[in-house]
């Protein structure tokens, strides 16, 4: 039997804390009801047969079986269940105000984000004043709820990944919804997993690429030869043996965010567009809105990418294709590669979905000039940029738009209040 001598590895306080049926509870909460006790669902287009289930309480989840991902024709007629839309802006408030409570326990270093409802903390200097982990996470669990009335659970690990572990594997089951996970317990708690998509980093394709292995679970993921791994999946393959034997050796105050990251802008539309005018249009309206975030960042792109993605009624599923552009920020560069891409592609199919990503990010420090262009003319289309940005940013992006954006295939405006492509 392959075992680790954990002796060599660092061992830190990590608490991995979610809050409980995140968008649910803070709507239980607004209703005066307990969140653990309430029947509500937060979804999306709730007027629509295929309305998207964003979250639903513990007690619709147990008794209904409706989860995230459910849809609207799921839910039985004339059940305790009250369905509501979603406020993304009330569901960031809330969570930043729960980050303000972290901040309490830790310093900002030692907090890291992984989702809207759920962080990691290291507490390893935090026990001077607070006391043991298990008492700063049982503190923090109090805090949370008698300030915002949220139920939390917290995962406990020597590293993030054990915690992690710990929070989705037991804590979420217990009373206490407190879980400890050490070096020590990988045996009896770790390499128990299964099936192995229960463990943290592997998902169906991975486990399909394991399987072919031979390996359907963690403890015999944990038993293969790390080089055959290494070899057959590269660097990911030796990550997942040693996250096999519970080592992680990540340290969240030396978190490393790249420089180079992409601006994308992605909708499923609200039915099939079939009309190549109208189709273009929202292509035009999400090239601007990216446009306009490249340039509050300074950022310029230097590859495009265009998604679509036909009806689901439709065998051919749609098209991906990128293409590489001089660096640029402009609305009417992004907005013509978009369009060339989509007419090379485009095949006369229903549109669902569009999907653009700008890739290559460089961040400007002065203005670029264009060989291809006279200078007057680039530094006149910067400023008339500049001119938009302005009155967007203090109006709102809806306050000037493209007179196409008032025809019938348009989007921006209805989507304008909305928080990542939900309502505010």
């Amino acid at each position: 039997m392959i075992r680790m001598d954990y002796s060599y590895q660092s061992r830190r306080d990590i608490l991995c804390i979610d809050v409980k049926s995140f968008f649910a509870s803070v709507e239980s909460v607004k209703r005066h009801l307990h969140p653990l006790e309430s029947y509500i669902v937060v979804m999306s287009n709730p007027e629509l047969e295929g309305g998207l289930v964003l979250a639903s309480s513990p007690r619709v989840k147990k008794e209904y079986g409706i989860r995230t991902g459910s849809r609207r024709f799921e839910i039985p007629k004339n059940s305790k269940i009250q369905i509501v839309e979603p406020r993304m802006s009330l569901y960031i408030k809330v969570n930043m105000m729960i980050n303000e409570i972290f901040k309490e326990f830790v310093s900002e270093e030692d907090i890291h984000i992984y989702s809207i409802d759920e962080s990691f903390l290291d507490v390893t200097h935090s026990h001077a004043l607070y006391g043991s982990t298990e008492e700063i996470a049982r503190k923090i669990q109090l805090r949370i709820f008698h300030k915002l009335r949220l139920v939390t659970a917290i995962g406990i690990g020597d590293n993030p990944l054990l915690a992690k572990l710990a929070l989705d594997n037991e804590a979420k089951k217990n009373k206490s919804q407190i879980a400890v996970w050490h070096y020590e317990d990988v045996p009896e708690k770790l390499w128990k997993i299964y099936p192995i998509t229960d463990m943290w980093g592997i998902g169906g394709n991975t486990a399909r690429n394991l399987y072919n292995l031979g390996i359907d679970s963690v403890y015999s993921l944990s038993q293969y030869d790390v080089k055959a791994l290494k070899r057959i999946h590269g660097v990911i393959g030796e990550q997942l043996f040693y996250h096999a034997h519970g080592i992680d050796q990540t340290i969240l105050s030396e978190k490393y965010i790249p420089k180079s990251r992409g601006y994308g802008k992605s909708q499923i539309l609200k039915r099939d567009y079939v009309n190549q005018y109208e189709i273009e249009v929202v292509i035009r309206e999400m090239a601007d809105e990216i446009s306009a975030r490249l340039r509050k960042h300074k950022a310029e792109t230097g590859v495009i990418h265009l998604s679509i993605g036909y009806s689901r009624d439709i065998l051919d599923k749609g098209f991906n294709q990128q293409m590489k552009v001089f660096p640029t920020s402009s609305n009417t560069k992004i907005i013509e590669t978009c369009l060339q891409l989509f007419r090379h592609n485009y095949t006369n199919q229903p549109v669902r979905q569009i999907s653009i990503r700008c890739g290559k990010i460089d961040y400007k420090k002065e203005l670029q000039l264009n060989l291809f262009e006279e200078p007057e003319k680039t530094i006149h289309k910067e400023e008339l940029e500049t001119v938009v940005d302005k009155i967007r940013k203090k109006y709102g992006f809806s306050s000037l738009v493209h007179a196409s954006s008032l025809t019938r295939g348009g989007t921006a405006i209805s989507r304008s209040g909305m928080v990542g492509g939900h309502k505010g």
